[in-house]
């Protein structure tokens, strides 16, 4: 049981976890904390939270957990000025899909008798805001949790417990393996469904708007563009390294599609697409 839990950004995912831990019976309080005042005066008429508040040192008292959802670049910020109102012992972890420097950040800024748990929650959708949040979203979703040695093991456990309650299969990877990997799976989507949809937005054919004969291939596609922007640019610029380096393959795979259409390569372009299904059917 966690007797108070503060939430600092309740939108889709700090929402939504509150949502499901008070579904599961797992939290006696829930104190939601952000910038706008409209969304925490929703995110109270909704009964996400039992109290809402724009100072994030007050939520913080007397809190035995605390989770962190807001721009992967601000977490840290964050955690430095939330560290003097933490009660002893108290638990701080988070959701962003950025773990490396974070899990380095925060552990250094946690004061004495607290403790830092980096997570990263798999689920979402293209929507934000309390409103948006709902209490069956990480059910049967991954989420990742990142210890270090410094990792306080009893911790990690409520943790762990605490993502179980919510329905979410829990399992464990390093922080920069972590950034690795979502890179390409996560973060370089997301990178590629913007620049298609800037490129098309801004093609000239004609003078015709080219958006308005869109299907829905294309907004299956790029539905992740509608995400919000300032968390995408923080993400981009907190996993540069990796994220560049996704970049630079899609580049090079985009690279080779374009020669063999410019060669009318008919088998070349049958193995590029055959090998593409191949991978896309064997995902669970």
């Amino acid at each position: 049981m966690i007797e108070r839990l503060a939430i600092i950004g309740v939108g889709l995912i700090g929402g939504s976890l509150a949502r499901a831990l008070r579904e599961a019976g797992a939290v006696r309080s829930v104190v939601g904390i952000g910038r706008s005042l409209a969304n925490l005066d929703e995110a109270l008429s909704l009964g996400i939270c039992d109290e809402v508040t724009q100072d994030a040192c007050n939520g913080v008292k007397g809190a035995d957990l605390v989770f962190i959802s807001v721009p992967v670049c601000a977490i840290s910020a964050v955690v430095a000025e939330i560290a003097p109102a933490l009660a002893s012992d108290c638990i701080v972890t988070d959701g962003g899909s950025v773990k490396e420097a974070i899990v380095r950040e925060c552990e250094a800024l946690i004061p004495a008798g607290c403790h830092f748990v980096g997570g990263h929650p798999i689920a979402g959708t293209e929507h934000s805001g309390a409103a948006a949040s709902f209490a069956t979203l990480y059910r049967g979703k991954r989420c990742i949790l990142t210890p270090t040695e410094r990792t306080n093991p009893a911790a990690m456990a409520k943790v762990e417990d605490l993502w179980r309650l919510t329905g979410a299969d829990v399992c464990y990877m390093e922080p920069g393996h972590h950034d690795r990997i979502f890179a390409e799976i996560s973060h370089l989507p997301h990178m590629a469904a913007y620049a298609l949809v800037h490129a098309v937005g801004t093609a000239d054919v004609e003078g015709e708007n080219v958006l308005s004969f869109t299907a829905g291939g294309f907004r299956d596609f790029t539905r992740i563009a509608s995400s919000d922007p300032v968390m995408w640019r923080d993400i981009a610029l907190m996993n540069r390294g990796a994220l560049l380096a996704s970049i630079d393959g899609f580049s090079a795979s985009l690279a080779e599609l374009r020669r063999r259409i410019d060669r009318g390569d008919r088998a070349g372009l049958t193995d590029f697409f055959t090998i593409a299904k191949q991978f896309r059917d064997g995902i669970i």
